[in-house]
Protein backbone atom coordinates (compact mmCIF):
# COMPACT_ATOMS: atom_id res chain seq x y z
CA UNK A 1 0.00 0.00 0.00
CA UNK A 2 1.04 3.49 -1.13
CA UNK A 3 1.90 5.32 2.43
CA UNK A 4 1.43 9.29 2.82
CA UNK A 5 3.76 11.07 4.22
CA UNK A 6 2.15 13.88 6.65
CA UNK A 7 4.83 16.82 6.16
CA UNK A 8 4.76 19.97 8.06
CA UNK A 9 5.10 21.90 4.63
CA UNK A 10 1.79 19.79 3.19
CA UNK A 11 0.05 21.37 6.55
CA UNK A 12 1.67 24.97 6.44
CA UNK A 13 0.30 25.38 2.63
CA UNK A 14 -2.98 23.86 3.89
CA UNK A 15 -3.66 26.17 7.03
CA UNK A 16 -1.96 29.32 4.93
CA UNK A 17 -4.14 29.02 2.19
CA UNK A 18 -7.23 28.34 4.99
CA UNK A 19 -6.05 31.04 6.74
CA UNK A 20 -6.41 33.73 4.09
CA UNK A 21 -10.26 33.46 3.27
CA UNK A 22 -11.44 33.45 7.02
CA UNK A 23 -12.96 36.60 8.81
CA UNK A 24 -11.19 37.96 11.68
CA UNK A 25 -14.11 37.55 14.47
CA UNK A 26 -14.88 34.02 14.05
CA UNK A 27 -13.94 30.80 12.69
CA UNK A 28 -16.94 30.80 10.04
CA UNK A 29 -15.80 30.29 6.16
CA UNK A 30 -13.11 27.59 7.15
CA UNK A 31 -14.59 24.50 6.82
CA UNK A 32 -12.93 21.39 5.94
CA UNK A 33 -12.08 21.42 1.82
CA UNK A 34 -9.85 18.30 1.56
CA UNK A 35 -13.00 16.33 1.88
CA UNK A 36 -16.45 17.24 0.06
CA UNK A 37 -18.29 14.10 0.82
CA UNK A 38 -18.64 11.43 4.13
CA UNK A 39 -16.40 8.36 4.00
CA UNK A 40 -16.99 4.79 5.40
CA UNK A 41 -15.25 4.18 8.69
CA UNK A 42 -13.54 1.60 6.47
CA UNK A 43 -12.07 4.40 4.18
CA UNK A 44 -10.89 6.74 6.73
CA UNK A 45 -9.32 3.37 8.83
CA UNK A 46 -7.39 2.45 5.30
CA UNK A 47 -6.29 6.60 5.26
CA UNK A 48 -5.18 6.31 8.69
CA UNK A 49 -3.02 2.80 8.26
CA UNK A 50 -1.01 4.54 5.66
CA UNK A 51 -0.13 7.61 7.10
CA UNK A 52 3.89 7.96 7.97
CA UNK A 53 4.27 10.90 9.92
CA UNK A 54 7.04 13.39 10.34
CA UNK A 55 9.46 13.26 12.86
CA UNK A 56 9.12 15.75 15.53
CA UNK A 57 10.83 18.76 15.31
CA UNK A 58 9.39 20.67 17.91
CA UNK A 59 11.59 22.14 21.04
CA UNK A 60 8.12 23.33 22.73
CA UNK A 61 4.51 21.83 22.85
CA UNK A 62 1.95 24.31 23.25
CA UNK A 63 -1.03 22.91 24.92
CA UNK A 64 -4.34 25.51 24.73
CA UNK A 65 -6.99 25.20 27.67
CA UNK A 66 -9.47 27.08 29.59
CA UNK A 67 -8.59 25.89 33.43
CA UNK A 68 -6.25 23.10 35.37
CA UNK A 69 -7.96 20.15 34.62
CA UNK A 70 -6.38 18.78 31.74
CA UNK A 71 -3.28 19.56 32.89
CA UNK A 72 -3.77 18.07 36.31
CA UNK A 73 -4.61 14.70 34.24
CA UNK A 74 -1.83 15.06 32.17
CA UNK A 75 0.66 15.87 35.06
CA UNK A 76 -0.64 12.99 37.53
CA UNK A 77 -0.99 10.30 34.76
CA UNK A 78 0.85 11.15 31.37
CA UNK A 79 3.67 9.00 32.02
CA UNK A 80 7.37 11.03 32.13
CA UNK A 81 5.78 14.11 32.48
CA UNK A 82 7.85 16.49 34.70
CA UNK A 83 6.21 19.26 36.00
CA UNK A 84 8.29 22.58 36.16
CA UNK A 85 5.59 25.41 37.50
CA UNK A 86 1.84 25.97 37.42
CA UNK A 87 2.01 26.72 33.42
CA UNK A 88 5.43 24.90 32.32
CA UNK A 89 6.30 21.36 32.53
CA UNK A 90 8.58 18.87 30.37
CA UNK A 91 8.60 15.34 28.39
CA UNK A 92 12.15 14.21 27.75
CA UNK A 93 13.82 16.97 26.09
CA UNK A 94 10.20 19.34 24.74
CA UNK A 95 9.16 22.06 27.20
CA UNK A 96 5.44 21.68 27.84
CA UNK A 97 3.74 25.14 28.07
CA UNK A 98 0.51 25.52 29.29
CA UNK A 99 -1.50 28.31 27.57
CA UNK A 100 -4.38 28.95 30.28
CA UNK A 101 -7.69 31.51 29.32
CA UNK A 102 -10.83 31.30 31.23
CA UNK A 103 -13.44 30.18 29.55
CA UNK A 104 -16.42 32.65 30.64
CA UNK A 105 -17.75 35.45 28.19
CA UNK A 106 -15.76 33.38 24.70
CA UNK A 107 -12.11 34.90 26.16
CA UNK A 108 -10.95 31.00 25.70
CA UNK A 109 -12.26 31.08 21.98
CA UNK A 110 -11.48 34.44 21.19
CA UNK A 111 -7.65 33.76 22.08
CA UNK A 112 -7.59 29.96 20.55
CA UNK A 113 -9.00 31.87 17.39
CA UNK A 114 -6.20 34.62 17.17
CA UNK A 115 -3.38 32.03 17.51
CA UNK A 116 -5.61 29.45 15.22
CA UNK A 117 -5.24 32.04 12.43
CA UNK A 118 -1.76 33.14 12.86
CA UNK A 119 -0.51 29.21 12.60
CA UNK A 120 0.49 29.58 9.39
CA UNK A 121 2.86 32.30 10.17
CA UNK A 122 3.83 31.85 13.87
CA UNK A 123 7.78 31.10 15.12
CA UNK A 124 8.17 26.80 15.47
CA UNK A 125 8.19 27.79 19.58
CA UNK A 126 4.91 29.67 19.25
CA UNK A 127 2.80 27.43 17.00
CA UNK A 128 -0.27 26.04 18.81
CA UNK A 129 -0.03 22.02 19.28
CA UNK A 130 -2.71 20.82 21.31
CA UNK A 131 -5.62 22.78 22.06
CA UNK A 132 -8.86 21.48 24.12
CA UNK A 133 -12.38 22.09 23.35
CA UNK A 134 -16.12 21.58 25.02
CA UNK A 135 -19.54 20.09 23.65
CA UNK A 136 -20.95 23.72 23.33
CA UNK A 137 -18.53 25.31 20.87
CA UNK A 138 -17.20 21.47 19.45
CA UNK A 139 -18.40 21.74 15.90
CA UNK A 140 -17.03 25.19 15.19
CA UNK A 141 -13.59 23.83 15.32
CA UNK A 142 -14.32 20.58 14.23
CA UNK A 143 -15.48 21.40 10.93
CA UNK A 144 -12.27 23.70 10.00
CA UNK A 145 -9.03 22.97 8.74
CA UNK A 146 -7.68 24.26 11.66
CA UNK A 147 -8.30 20.90 13.25
CA UNK A 148 -6.50 17.62 12.60
CA UNK A 149 -8.73 14.37 11.70
CA UNK A 150 -7.14 11.93 14.29
CA UNK A 151 -6.68 9.57 11.04
CA UNK A 152 -4.16 11.81 9.86
CA UNK A 153 -2.75 10.72 12.64
CA UNK A 154 -2.68 7.36 12.35
CA UNK A 155 -5.39 6.52 14.86
CA UNK A 156 -8.16 4.01 13.48
CA UNK A 157 -11.51 3.12 14.69
CA UNK A 158 -10.15 0.45 16.79
CA UNK A 159 -8.12 2.46 18.88
CA UNK A 160 -11.05 4.31 19.68
CA UNK A 161 -13.10 1.30 19.77
CA UNK A 162 -13.76 1.16 23.52
CA UNK A 163 -15.26 4.72 23.84
CA UNK A 164 -18.72 5.73 23.95
CA UNK A 165 -20.25 6.65 20.68
CA UNK A 166 -21.14 10.16 21.33
CA UNK A 167 -18.31 11.18 22.40
CA UNK A 168 -16.90 10.80 18.71
CA UNK A 169 -19.99 11.57 16.85
CA UNK A 170 -19.73 15.18 18.53
CA UNK A 171 -16.06 15.67 17.12
CA UNK A 172 -16.88 14.45 13.50
CA UNK A 173 -16.57 17.04 10.61
CA UNK A 174 -19.09 16.93 7.50
CA UNK A 175 -16.49 13.65 5.91
CA UNK A 176 -17.31 11.84 8.71
CA UNK A 177 -13.86 12.01 9.95
CA UNK A 178 -13.10 12.03 14.24
CA UNK A 179 -11.15 15.64 14.88
CA UNK A 180 -10.74 15.05 19.00
CA UNK A 181 -10.87 12.59 21.34
CA UNK A 182 -11.94 12.81 25.29
CA UNK A 183 -11.29 10.62 28.23
CA UNK A 184 -14.50 11.74 30.01
CA UNK A 185 -18.53 10.88 29.61
CA UNK A 186 -20.38 13.42 30.85
CA UNK A 187 -23.85 12.05 31.31
CA UNK A 188 -25.25 14.02 34.77
CA UNK A 189 -27.32 13.46 37.67
CA UNK A 190 -28.71 15.15 40.97
CA UNK A 191 -26.25 15.34 43.73
CA UNK A 192 -28.07 15.51 46.80
CA UNK A 193 -27.80 16.28 50.74
CA UNK A 194 -27.91 12.98 52.43
CA UNK A 195 -28.57 14.29 55.48
CA UNK A 196 -31.22 16.93 54.34
CA UNK A 197 -33.28 14.14 52.50
CA UNK A 198 -33.13 12.01 55.37
CA UNK A 199 -34.49 15.05 57.53
CA UNK A 200 -37.24 16.21 55.11
CA UNK A 201 -37.48 12.92 52.80
CA UNK A 202 -37.32 10.09 55.50
CA UNK A 203 -34.49 8.64 53.43
CA UNK A 204 -30.98 8.93 51.59
CA UNK A 205 -31.06 5.97 50.10
CA UNK A 206 -30.48 7.14 46.09
CA UNK A 207 -33.59 4.72 44.41
CA UNK A 208 -36.08 6.66 47.37
CA UNK A 209 -34.40 9.90 46.41
CA UNK A 210 -34.60 9.31 42.83
CA UNK A 211 -38.75 8.53 43.43
CA UNK A 212 -38.85 11.71 44.95
CA UNK A 213 -37.27 13.95 41.87
CA UNK A 214 -38.57 11.64 39.23
CA UNK A 215 -39.61 14.01 36.91
CA UNK A 216 -40.53 17.60 37.55
CA UNK A 217 -43.84 17.63 38.83
CA UNK A 218 -42.10 15.03 41.82
CA UNK A 219 -39.59 17.70 41.71
CA UNK A 220 -41.48 20.69 42.06
CA UNK A 221 -43.92 18.58 44.88
CA UNK A 222 -39.98 18.12 46.89
CA UNK A 223 -39.35 21.54 46.72
CA UNK A 224 -41.89 22.52 48.25
CA UNK A 225 -41.31 20.26 51.62
CA UNK A 226 -37.61 21.63 51.30
CA UNK A 227 -39.18 25.44 51.31
CA UNK A 228 -41.75 24.56 53.85
CA UNK A 229 -38.04 22.89 56.12
CA UNK A 230 -36.38 26.16 55.59
CA UNK A 231 -34.26 24.60 52.55
CA UNK A 232 -33.97 25.31 48.93
CA UNK A 233 -33.94 22.65 46.31
CA UNK A 234 -30.57 24.53 44.22
CA UNK A 235 -30.14 27.67 42.02
CA UNK A 236 -32.40 28.21 38.97
CA UNK A 237 -28.97 27.67 37.04
CA UNK A 238 -28.38 24.29 38.04
CA UNK A 239 -31.04 22.94 36.31
CA UNK A 240 -30.69 24.48 32.95
CA UNK A 241 -28.69 21.97 31.76
CA UNK A 242 -31.39 19.55 32.10
CA UNK A 243 -33.85 21.75 30.45
CA UNK A 244 -30.95 22.75 27.39
CA UNK A 245 -30.31 19.31 26.54
CA UNK A 246 -34.02 18.25 26.16
CA UNK A 247 -34.72 20.78 23.82
CA UNK A 248 -36.66 20.00 19.94
CA UNK A 249 -33.89 21.92 18.01
CA UNK A 250 -30.63 24.18 17.64
CA UNK A 251 -30.27 27.26 19.06
CA UNK A 252 -29.84 28.51 15.48
CA UNK A 253 -31.69 27.87 12.56
CA UNK A 254 -31.09 29.44 9.16
CA UNK A 255 -29.13 32.31 10.79
CA UNK A 256 -31.55 32.66 12.91
CA UNK A 257 -31.99 32.45 16.90
CA UNK A 258 -34.46 30.35 18.32
CA UNK A 259 -35.70 30.06 21.50
CA UNK A 260 -37.09 26.74 22.30
CA UNK A 261 -39.93 25.81 23.93
CA UNK A 262 -38.27 23.76 26.64
CA UNK A 263 -36.02 26.93 28.05
CA UNK A 264 -39.38 28.67 28.16
CA UNK A 265 -40.50 26.28 30.46
CA UNK A 266 -37.23 26.15 32.57
CA UNK A 267 -37.95 30.40 32.88
CA UNK A 268 -41.53 29.85 34.37
CA UNK A 269 -41.12 26.79 36.23
CA UNK A 270 -37.97 28.21 37.85
CA UNK A 271 -39.44 31.62 38.16
CA UNK A 272 -42.35 29.66 40.38
CA UNK A 273 -39.79 28.65 42.34
CA UNK A 274 -38.01 31.42 43.04
CA UNK A 275 -41.36 32.81 44.16
CA UNK A 276 -41.98 30.10 46.40
CA UNK A 277 -38.31 30.50 48.10
CA UNK A 278 -37.72 26.97 46.78
CA UNK A 279 -34.81 27.75 44.84
CA UNK A 280 -32.33 30.60 44.48
CA UNK A 281 -31.02 32.68 41.56
CA UNK A 282 -27.28 32.61 42.44
CA UNK A 283 -24.58 31.93 39.15
CA UNK A 284 -22.45 29.49 39.14
CA UNK A 285 -19.50 29.17 40.41
CA UNK A 286 -19.87 31.76 42.76
CA UNK A 287 -19.60 32.61 46.63
CA UNK A 288 -23.05 32.20 47.29
CA UNK A 289 -23.98 29.30 44.83
CA UNK A 290 -20.77 27.45 46.47
CA UNK A 291 -22.05 27.78 50.17
CA UNK A 292 -24.28 24.63 49.23
CA UNK A 293 -21.39 22.34 49.94
CA UNK A 294 -21.05 23.11 53.48
CA UNK A 295 -23.94 21.58 55.89
CA UNK A 296 -24.46 24.92 56.89
CA UNK A 297 -25.29 26.11 53.51
CA UNK A 298 -28.78 24.34 53.68
CA UNK A 299 -29.25 23.43 50.08
CA UNK A 300 -30.40 20.36 49.18
CA UNK A 301 -28.88 19.43 45.88
CA UNK A 302 -26.32 20.79 43.11
CA UNK A 303 -26.81 19.20 38.90
CA UNK A 304 -24.29 17.88 37.60
CA UNK A 305 -21.92 15.01 35.87
CA UNK A 306 -19.35 13.29 37.59
CA UNK A 307 -16.90 16.05 36.85
CA UNK A 308 -18.75 17.81 39.47
CA UNK A 309 -17.97 15.99 42.02
CA UNK A 310 -14.07 16.27 43.12
CA UNK A 311 -13.79 19.37 40.46
CA UNK A 312 -16.57 21.60 41.87
CA UNK A 313 -17.89 19.88 45.47
CA UNK A 314 -14.08 20.22 47.13
CA UNK A 315 -14.01 16.68 48.32
CA UNK A 316 -10.70 17.36 49.61
CA UNK A 317 -11.30 20.01 51.56
CA UNK A 318 -12.42 19.49 55.61
CA UNK A 319 -15.55 20.96 56.67
CA UNK A 320 -17.19 20.10 53.54
CA UNK A 321 -20.47 17.83 52.52
CA UNK A 322 -18.00 16.30 50.08
CA UNK A 323 -15.62 15.62 52.69
CA UNK A 324 -18.07 14.26 55.31
CA UNK A 325 -19.00 11.98 52.50
CA UNK A 326 -22.63 13.11 52.55
CA UNK A 327 -23.63 13.33 49.39
CA UNK A 328 -25.98 11.15 47.08
CA UNK A 329 -26.37 10.60 43.64
CA UNK A 330 -29.48 9.67 41.52
CA UNK A 331 -30.83 10.57 37.75
CA UNK A 332 -33.43 13.42 38.65
CA UNK A 333 -36.02 14.49 36.59
CA UNK A 334 -34.74 14.15 33.03
CA UNK A 335 -31.54 12.46 31.76
CA UNK A 336 -28.82 14.68 30.61
CA UNK A 337 -25.52 15.75 30.22
CA UNK A 338 -23.38 18.08 30.67
CA UNK A 339 -19.96 19.39 29.15
CA UNK A 340 -16.97 16.83 28.50
CA UNK A 341 -13.70 17.72 27.26
CA UNK A 342 -12.18 16.79 23.74
CA UNK A 343 -8.12 16.95 22.89
CA UNK A 344 -7.47 17.99 19.70
CA UNK A 345 -4.40 18.34 17.73
CA UNK A 346 -3.81 21.22 15.93
CA UNK A 347 -2.88 21.44 12.65
CA UNK A 348 0.67 22.62 11.89
CA UNK A 349 2.37 20.90 14.84
CA UNK A 350 5.43 20.08 14.95
CA UNK A 351 5.23 17.55 17.18
CA UNK A 352 2.54 15.45 15.98
CA UNK A 353 3.94 12.07 17.02
CA UNK A 354 3.76 13.35 20.82
CA UNK A 355 0.68 14.76 20.25
CA UNK A 356 -0.69 11.65 19.26
CA UNK A 357 0.69 9.89 22.26
CA UNK A 358 -0.93 11.90 24.35
CA UNK A 359 -4.37 11.62 23.23
CA UNK A 360 -4.22 8.04 23.22
CA UNK A 361 -2.73 7.68 26.51
CA UNK A 362 -4.77 9.88 27.88
CA UNK A 363 -8.57 8.96 26.22
CA UNK A 364 -7.42 5.02 25.48
CA UNK A 365 -4.95 3.56 27.45
CA UNK A 366 -7.20 1.99 30.34
CA UNK A 367 -5.00 1.77 33.05
CA UNK A 368 -4.50 5.05 32.95
CA UNK A 369 -8.27 5.67 32.27
CA UNK A 370 -8.85 3.51 35.58
CA UNK A 371 -6.59 5.81 37.40
CA UNK A 372 -8.52 8.96 36.14
CA UNK A 373 -11.70 6.89 37.19
CA UNK A 374 -10.31 6.08 41.25
CA UNK A 375 -7.98 8.97 41.77
CA UNK A 376 -10.11 11.87 39.98
CA UNK A 377 -13.58 10.61 40.49
CA UNK A 378 -14.36 11.29 36.66
CA UNK A 379 -16.45 9.28 34.91
CA UNK A 380 -14.01 7.72 31.90
CA UNK A 381 -14.65 7.11 28.24
CA UNK A 382 -13.93 3.58 28.66
CA UNK A 383 -16.90 0.96 28.20
CA UNK A 384 -14.70 -1.67 29.86
CA UNK A 385 -13.17 0.35 32.32
CA UNK A 386 -16.53 2.14 33.73
CA UNK A 387 -18.35 -1.99 33.58
CA UNK A 388 -15.42 -3.43 35.57
CA UNK A 389 -15.98 -0.01 38.27
CA UNK A 390 -19.78 -0.85 38.22
CA UNK A 391 -19.83 -4.08 38.94
CA UNK A 392 -16.89 -3.80 41.57
CA UNK A 393 -16.12 -2.21 45.01
CA UNK A 394 -14.03 -0.44 43.01
CA UNK A 395 -16.32 2.07 41.52
CA UNK A 396 -17.51 3.20 45.50
CA UNK A 397 -16.60 6.58 46.17
CA UNK A 398 -15.92 8.09 49.52
CA UNK A 399 -17.55 11.40 48.67
CA UNK A 400 -21.41 9.71 48.41
CA UNK A 401 -20.87 7.86 51.15
CA UNK A 402 -19.68 4.61 49.26
CA UNK A 403 -22.22 4.68 46.53
CA UNK A 404 -21.06 3.42 43.05
CA UNK A 405 -22.81 5.29 40.32
CA UNK A 406 -20.81 4.02 37.75
CA UNK A 407 -23.72 1.82 35.88
CA UNK A 408 -25.84 4.81 35.99
CA UNK A 409 -23.44 7.00 34.33
CA UNK A 410 -22.77 4.56 31.57
CA UNK A 411 -26.46 4.13 30.74
CA UNK A 412 -26.38 7.84 30.66
CA UNK A 413 -23.56 7.97 28.32
CA UNK A 414 -24.87 5.06 25.92
CA UNK A 415 -28.46 7.27 25.50
CA UNK A 416 -26.40 11.12 25.19
CA UNK A 417 -28.78 13.04 22.20
CA UNK A 418 -26.47 15.23 20.18
CA UNK A 419 -28.72 15.88 17.48
CA UNK A 420 -29.39 19.51 19.15
CA UNK A 421 -25.73 20.81 18.64
CA UNK A 422 -24.81 24.52 17.21
CA UNK A 423 -21.97 26.25 17.31
CA UNK A 424 -23.27 28.81 19.09
CA UNK A 425 -24.33 26.61 22.08
CA UNK A 426 -21.73 28.65 24.63
CA UNK A 427 -22.53 31.89 23.84
CA UNK A 428 -26.48 31.72 23.14
CA UNK A 429 -26.66 29.37 26.70
CA UNK A 430 -24.63 31.87 28.87
CA UNK A 431 -26.53 35.38 27.55
CA UNK A 432 -30.21 33.19 27.88
CA UNK A 433 -29.31 32.65 31.34
CA UNK A 434 -27.78 35.98 31.82
CA UNK A 435 -30.71 37.76 30.81
CA UNK A 436 -32.75 35.76 32.41
CA UNK A 437 -30.92 36.31 35.92
CA UNK A 438 -32.54 39.82 35.55
CA UNK A 439 -36.18 38.43 35.38
CA UNK A 440 -35.87 35.80 38.51
CA UNK A 441 -34.38 38.52 40.21
CA UNK A 442 -36.99 41.33 39.25
CA UNK A 443 -34.86 43.93 37.36
CA UNK A 444 -36.92 43.01 34.37
CA UNK A 445 -40.18 41.23 33.16
CA UNK A 446 -39.92 38.21 31.11
CA UNK A 447 -40.62 40.06 27.49
CA UNK A 448 -37.42 42.56 28.69
CA UNK A 449 -35.18 39.81 29.61
CA UNK A 450 -35.72 37.89 26.03
CA UNK A 451 -35.13 41.58 24.44
CA UNK A 452 -31.97 41.81 26.35
CA UNK A 453 -31.06 38.43 25.18
CA UNK A 454 -31.64 39.27 21.79
CA UNK A 455 -29.87 42.21 22.20
CA UNK A 456 -26.57 40.28 23.33
CA UNK A 457 -26.34 37.41 21.40
CA UNK A 458 -26.61 39.79 18.29
CA UNK A 459 -23.88 41.44 19.52
CA UNK A 460 -22.04 38.41 20.02
CA UNK A 461 -22.37 36.96 16.98
CA UNK A 462 -23.41 39.98 14.25
CA UNK A 463 -23.83 37.22 11.69
CA UNK A 464 -27.07 35.90 13.61
CA UNK A 465 -30.28 37.86 13.84
CA UNK A 466 -33.09 36.99 16.73
CA UNK A 467 -36.57 38.13 15.88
Amino acid sequence: MKRRLVSLLAIATMTASMVAGCGTTSMEGTSSSEDAAPKSTEEIDAEAESVELAEDTGKVLNIYVWNEEFKSRVTDHYPGYEEVDATHGKIGDVDVVWQITENQGNSYQDNLDTALKSQADAADDDKVDIFLIEADYASKYCDTDYTMALSDLGITSEDLGDQYEYTQTIVKDSAGKIKGSSWQAASAGLIYNRDIALEVLGTEDPEEVQAAVADWDKYNETAGKMADAGYTMCSVMDTYRTYSNNVSGKWVQDNKVVVDDNLMNWVDDSMELVDANAETTYALWGDDWAKGKYPEGKQFCYFGPAWFFNFCLDADKEGTVANSGRWGFCEGPQSYYWGGTWICAATGTDNPNLVKDIILTMTTDQTVLKEIAQDDLDCVNSKTVLDELASSDEGNMDILGGQNPYAQLAAGAEGIDLSNLSPYDQGCNEEFQNAMKNYFEGNATKDEALELFKTAIVEKYPTLTAE
